[in-house]
């Protein structure tokens, strides 16, 4: 006798099957903007918002371009590159709210500017220096309370789990804050996303996922991640939407944001967003893509630069003109150059640095070893 659990219900055919998957649509993609700078939708954000945005992502591109140079130059250890990717970050970062709360990976520097991250405490902590806010310890990117910033965890996925926990914690005491987790393509293939998602669908909590799909993992191209037409589509099966938009447009990626911040808000739960984008750059400073990537594929992709197609639409509505931009350019150029030169002038940390806020008091066994250390230097 044929059993079925009683948590399933039986397909009685073939026929059934088939009618069932064929009725299944996959989730569409969001855009705002043509690549041309046109609008697509109707929308009604003022002109400050979308400057701010706009000179946001040529801070953004510029500052990656230094750090990347400083990291050739020897003068820091590791960059991982967000160039061609800024709009799905200073958009969806643009969605919340100042007390709202922030789980990076560690290509998010956008987020950092969007957020109002000094540039100096960037560049100090990639430095390592005696100004480095985490003292030469661990990756670049760093959390940061003023920012609401929570500091990030480099392998992969384990971060988002503790910001299901987080906004579950925010629910629990009755706050209104918003969880925004950030994590790639390459996530979405380990059990910590798969869990958490869970998790955080039949609490309700008060996060936003985004998934900027840049299409590679390291190496491994997206479609050799999964099956599943689109990264999106991940939500349905734990229950609350997942929306795909088109990461290289900034409008899109703040309109999707702000619906979902204000659905977890309300206590409707989280939303999965997926921005398709693109990495134009190496995954880190110590990666080479032409190992893996045509690079046919990676000019096509330059021809849909985030930074670009908003300049278009900017011109396009008559708030801005090449001139302007050209002054902008130069003056983050000049910015970021100005700020290096400061950051350089800062001492370096004392190796000995290196046994600092390892505990939250310093342990007896630790006082002999940095004292024998010391001594042997």
């Amino acid at each position: 006798m044929r059993r079925f659990s009683p948590y399933s219900r039986p397909i009685d055919s073939d026929k059934a099957f088939i009618s069932m998957v064929q009725s299944y649509k996959q989730v569409s993609m969001f855009q705002a903007l043509s690549p041309d700078g046109e609008e697509l939708t109707e929308f009604k954000l003022s002109h400050d918002l979308l400057l701010s945005m706009y000179r946001d992502m040529v801070m953004a591109r510029v500052l990656d371009k230094w750090l990347f140079n400083l990291q050739r130059m020897g003068k820091i250890g590791i960059h991982a590159p967000s160039e061609g990717q800024e709009a799905s970050y200073v958009g969806t970062a643009y969605s919340l709210a100042e007390n709202d709360w922030v789980f990076p990976l560690y290509r998010e520097l956008p987020v950092y500017i969007a957020r109002r991250v000094p540039i100096d405490d960037i560049i100090n902590r990639h430095l390592s220096n005696s100004r480095d806010p985490l003292k030469g310890h661990d990756f670049a990117i760093y959390g940061d309370r003023r920012y609401r910033i929570v500091p990030a965890a480099i392998p992969v996925s384990v971060h988002i789990a503790p910001a299901v926990g987080f906004a579950l914690a925010i629910k629990i005491l009755g706050e209104k804050d918003v969880v925004m987790s950030f994590f790639g393509d390459g996530a979405t293939s380990k059990g910590d996303f798969h869990e958490s998602l869970n998790f955080a669908g039949v609490f309700k909590a008060p996060v936003v996922f985004v998934c900027v799909n840049n299409q590679y993992a390291i190496s491994m191209p997206v479609y050799r991640q999964t099956a599943a037409k689109t990264l999106a589509d991940k939500a349905v099966a734990y229950g609350f939407p997942g929306v795909r938009v088109d990461g290289n447009d900034v409008i899109a990626c703040y309109l999707v944001g702000r619906n979902a911040v204000e659905r977890a808000r309300e206590g409707h739960g989280p939303t999965l967003i997926e921005a398709v984008t693109y990495r134009l750059g190496p995954h880190t400073t110590a990666d080479d893509p032409r190992r893996y990537r045509p690079v046919e594929e990676e000019q096509g992709w330059r021809m849909r630069d985030p930074i670009k197609r908003l300049k278009k639409h900017l011109i396009r509505r008559g708030v801005w003109s090449e001139k302007e931009d050209e002054d902008l350019w130069v003056g983050c150029e000049n910015t970021v150059k100005e700020a290096i030169e400061r950051c350089e002038r800062n001492p370096p940390l004392p190796p000995s640095a290196i046994f600092d806020d390892v505990y939250a008091s310093e342990t007896w066994i630790q006082m002999e070893e940095r004292e024998e250390f010391i001594r042997l230097l």
